[in-house]
């Protein structure tokens, strides 16, 4: 059998080239320039980048051959995924590669802060000798406060127990069964980690939700003495407001290991001696560069050969006839997952996943995965994909079950009921089904009927059922100055509740949600984001 060729763009491991050399015809191009890429791309069954190639559809229409671009590394932004999935081309990320160097950078930071560690070692290479001035702690019998209890979350947790500490950890979509795995406290709401924690260290995504998750307001609630550390990502804590802690002494150390802005040279918090940095170095050891080169090198053998690539980005394998008539259900699995934790922030127990009539005939298995994945990648959109998404639920403690039912339900041909049961035994339901025309609609929410076809931006009203509301939410929309496309009004039973389902052409803001929320006869106004 003829081997593939793959071509190596950047850098990666001398491990993943020799594993790649024993299966594959490698060329080694290190910086090729672009034009010269185009030139030769239609030549080669694999691609390998880091983030300074871009793959977007000019390199793709010229990749004739191209199976598999491998992304050494985690993000995939200079990656056209929708592209890629469109042509065929598996993408794939080496997303967990760096996850105990993370873990154990941030630790560094955390023991460098109690022991004053930088600023000792300097001060005594430039020809001092002090000890009295270095007065640190143990952070043995401290309590840990730990936002985000994700992968390297729980490496950190796992690691700092051997030290002898309290751990409490924060996060809104992790289950009950994860922190009792991990023997971690939970802490319902933020501002109870913050008031309770002698140290907090933070290992979220950045999303739109976690940027500035800590600022002023949040620094005031923490004890007097603090230490704060950030290893995760730039921008979820908010610097100005960090600088205004340590001068206060509130903040008795800080460490960052990432940065606002990247590269930086200089800040106003590099004048405190007890703020301990470093230039976004969580994946720079040895062990995970090399682990990055083998498991890209790993992908990218195996969608040259045609088998499961583990950390596919896009759709995994589906024979291309089923692939067709399934799309859409694809589709509308993972848009009923995205609306969950924008509607409900109760984390997730069990999901029930009910199929009704003609959808039984196709492996719903693929529906499951899609479904998952848009539960799980608004909380941890940087990892969660089709092909992790089982894992990443059951590492999350999720409990899935699904049901087939070939008969038809209330005159639907075919329908998808999520079943959604969180750690209170409160049950939130979702339904979808699939039109004549092919397109994904939800026809059910928390038993409101409703026929709508779920849009990029979606706005949510929950109101009682009186004269004038859907006037006065009109006249909000008109003031903000809000399009909508469509808007559909579904009730249980007069009087009660009712339940506003707006499709809108932009995003709602805070701002403009908040005025929702004033109307007398509001009860609730969210909005989506698919």
């Amino acid at each position: 059998m003829k081997k593939g060729k793959v071509l190596i763009a950047e850098r990666i491991d001398d491990a993943g080239i020799e594993l790649l050399r024993r299966h594959m015809e490698v060329d080694l191009c290190i910086d090729i320039p672009r034009n010269e890429l185009l030139e030769r791309i239609h030549d080669y069954d694999g691609l390998i980048i880091r983030s300074d190639n871009k793959v977007d559809k000019e390199l793709l229409e010229k990749a004739t051959k191209l199976k598999v671009v491998g992304r050494a590394g985690n993000g995939v932004d200079n990656i056209d995924v929708g592209e890629a999935t469109r042509r065929g081309v598996i993408v794939a990320n080496t997303p967990d590669s760096n996850s105990i160097s993370a873990c154990e950078l941030a630790i560094t930071h955390i023991l460098a802060g109690a022991k004053n560690f930088t600023f000792a070692d300097s001060y005594l290479k430039s020809g001092n000798w002090d000890r009295d001035i270095f007065m640190g702690n143990e952070v043995y019998n401290k309590t840990l406060g730990i936002i985000g209890l994700g992968r390297i979350g729980a490496l950190v947790a796992i690691r700092m127990k051997a030290f002898g500490m309290k751990l409490i950890a924060y996060d809104p979509y992790i289950s009950e069964e994860r922190f009792q795995r991990y023997d971690v406290e939970r802490k319902e709401t933020l501002e109870e980690l913050l008031k309770q924690a002698d140290i907090i260290t933070i290992h979220t995504p950045r999303t739109k939700e976690t940027i500035g998750i800590i600022g002023k307001d949040q620094i005031e609630l923490m004890k007097d003495g603090v230490r704060i550390v950030n290893a995760a990502r730039g921008k979820l804590m908010d610097e100005a407001a960090l600088y205004e802690g340590l001068k206060s002494g509130k903040i008795k150390s800080l460490g960052l290991d990432v940065h606002d802005k990247e590269p930086r040279h200089e800040s106003p918090l590099y004048e405190f001696k007890n703020v301990t940095v470093t230039p976004h170095i969580g994946a720079t050891t040895a062990e995970a560069q090399e682990d990055v080169g083998v498991t890209i090198a790993r992908q990218v053998i195996s969608g040259i050969k045609g088998d499961i690539v583990p950390n596919a980005v896009n759709l995994p394998g589906i024979a291309t006839d089923e692939l067709k008539e399934i799309r859409p259900y694809i589709g509308l699995a993972e848009k009923l997952g995205k609306l969950y934790y924008q509607l409900n922030h109760e984390p997730v127990k069990n999901v029930n996943i009910v199929y009704w009539g003609d959808i039984v005939k196709f492996d719903t298995e693929v529906l499951e995965i899609a479904f998952l994945k848009g539960l799980l990648e608004h909380v941890n959109n940087e990892r969660v994909n089709y092909i992790n998404a089982r894992i990443v639920a059951e590492q999350s403690g999720i409990g899935i079950r699904q049901q087939r039912m070939k008969d038809h339900y209330n005159n639907y041909s075919n329908l998808i009921t999520i079943k959604i049961t969180n750690n209170a035994g409160e049950e939130f339901t979702l339904s979808g089904t699939v039109s004549n025309k092919q397109e994904g609609k939800l026809v059910e929410i928390q038993g409101y009927e409703v026929d709508v076809k779920p849009s990029q931006y979606m706005l949510f009203v929950q109101n009682k059922d009186v004269p004038g509301v859907i006037g006065q939410v009109g006249t909000i929309i008109g003031m903000e100055d809000i399009n909508v496309a469509t808007m559909q009004v579904g009730r249980k039973t007069k009087g009660e509740i009712a339940l506003m389902v707006l499709n809108v052409d932009s995003e709602v803001s805070k701002e403009s949600l908040n005025k929702f929320k004033q109307l007398d006869n509001v009860i609730e106004a969210k909005t989506t984001i698919l």
